[in-house]
C-alpha cells in the first residue's frame, strides 16, 4: 500500500465529505464457489461527511433501518476506520447517511457492499493524502470480507474472477455478453453466510472438482460469449446440494426453474435465487413460474450487470 504522509491530523480532513455507490454482487454463480462474482444494477448510497467534534452518527434509511448498529460497531464505519488505520491516520469525527437496497442475510451481497462501501469512503475522503489504488482496495477490503469473490465485483463491476495469491488477493474483470439478463428472486426468509458455509464438506469427490473445473470454464465462454450455454454451465456439485436442506424452498424452486430450462443457481450463500436468463424475455416465463409455484411471496428483481463499480464522488469541492 501506499504510505501516508509523514503526519495528518483530524483537522486536516475538516470539511470533507463524499457520496458513495455501491452495486449488489452476486457470488458463486453455480460452479464458481469463492472464484466468480458478477456485480448487479442495485445500489446502496453513503455519505459521509466529517464532524468537528469527535465521534460517529450513523443514521440508516431503507434496508436495515432500526436493525443495524449506528455506533462504531456499525460495519461501514468499521470499514472507514480499517482503512484509516492501515495508512495510520486518527479517524475524525463522522456523519454517515445510509440509504440502503441491498437486502441483508439474502446472498447478494450486503455485507460486501458495506465493507466496500466505507473503504470507499475512506478513500474519497484521504483524497490527495493518500492515493488508495485498485490492488489496496482490493486487499483492504478482504481483509475484512475474508474472501474477494463479492467484495471484487462490487468494487469494479462486471463478471470477476477473484483468486488468492500469497502476497494477497488478485482479481480479473470481464464484460458480460449483452444478452446476458439477470433475475434474482429475493425470499422474505433470511440465511446466515456461516451457517451456509458450515455445511460445507472439508473435501469432496475428486470427479465433483472436475466436474465443477469443466463447468466454471464453461460459465465463462456462455458468460462473455455464448449464453445458450448457460444452462448447462451453472450446473453445480461442490456446494449447493451441501446446503439444500438448509434452505428446502430455495432448493424446489432452483430444480423447477432448471426443470424448465433456466439456468437458476443459488445466489451467493442464499436463500435468493439467481436467475442468468440469455434474453430479457425469459425473465417474465421465469418469474410468472416462481408465481405460480412458490409456497412464501418472493420478489423478482429483474437487474441489470453493473459494469462500473463502486464509486466516490468528494460533495465539498
Amino acid at each position: 500500500m501506499t504510505t501516508a504522509l509523514p503526519v495528518v491530523g483530524r483537522n486536516a480532513l475538516a470539511g470533507r465529505s463524499v457520496v458513495v455507490k455501491v452495486p449488489a454482487t452476486t457470488a458463486n454463480l453455480g460452479p464458481g464457489f469463492d472464484t466468480l462474482g458478477l456485480a448487479l444494477a442495485h445500489y446502496d448510497h453513503l455519505q459521509v461527511e466529517v464532524q468537528e467534534t469527535p465521534g460517529v452518527f450513523v443514521d440508516v434509511h431503507g434496508v436495515g433501518a432500526g436493525e443495524v448498529p449506528t455506533d462504531e460497531s456499525n460495519l461501514v464505519v468499521r470499514a472507514i476506520a480499517h482503512t484509516f488505520a492501515a495508512y495510520d491516520i486518527p479517524l475524525p469525527g463522522l456523519k454517515l447517511v445510509a440509504e440502503n437496497v441491498i437486502p441483508h442475510g439474502r446472498g447478494m451481497g450486503s455485507s460486501g457492499a458495506a465493507i466496500v462501501s466505507g473503504i470507499m469512503a475512506a478513500k474519497g475522503l484521504l483524497e490527495g493524502i493518500v492515493d488508495i489504488d485498485s490492488d489496496a482496495l482490493l486487499v483492504l477490503a478482504t481483509q475484512m470480507e475474508g474472501h474477494p469473490d463479492n467484495v471484487a465485483p462490487a468494487l469494479f463491476g462486471g463478471l470477476t474472477i477473484a483468486w488468492m495469491q500469497p502476497d494477497g488477493p488478485r482479481h480479473k474483470k470481464l464484460m458480460v455478453h449483452r444478452g446476458v439478463s439477470p433475475l434474482v428472486f429475493v425470499p422474505e426468509h433470511a440465511m446466515s453466510t456461516a451457517l451456509a458455509r458450515s455445511l460445507q464438506p472439508e473435501s469432496v469427490p475428486h470427479s465433483d472438482a472436475v466436474f465443477n473445473l469443466s463447468r466454471s470454464a464453461l460459465l465463462i465462454a456462455a458468460l462473455i460469449q455464448s449464453p445458450e450455454l448457460l444452462l448447462v454451465s451453472t450446473e453445480d456439485k461442490l456446494h449447493q446440494s451441501y446446503r439444500a436442506a438448509a434452505m428446502p424452498e430455495t432448493n424446489r424452486l432452483i430444480t423447477l426453474l432448471r426443470d424448465h430450462g433456466f439456468a437458476a443457481v443459488v445466489s451467493g450463500a442464499g436463500p435468493s435465487i439467481l436467475v442468468l436468463a440469455s434474453d430479457p424475455g425469459q425473465r417474465l416465463v421465469a418469474a410468472d413460474l416462481i408465481a405460480q409455484h412458490s409456497d412464501t411471496p418472493w420478489q423478482s428483481l429483474m437487474l441489470a450487470v453493473d459494469f462500473k463499480g463502486a464509486t466516490v464522488t468528494r460533495t465539498d469541492v
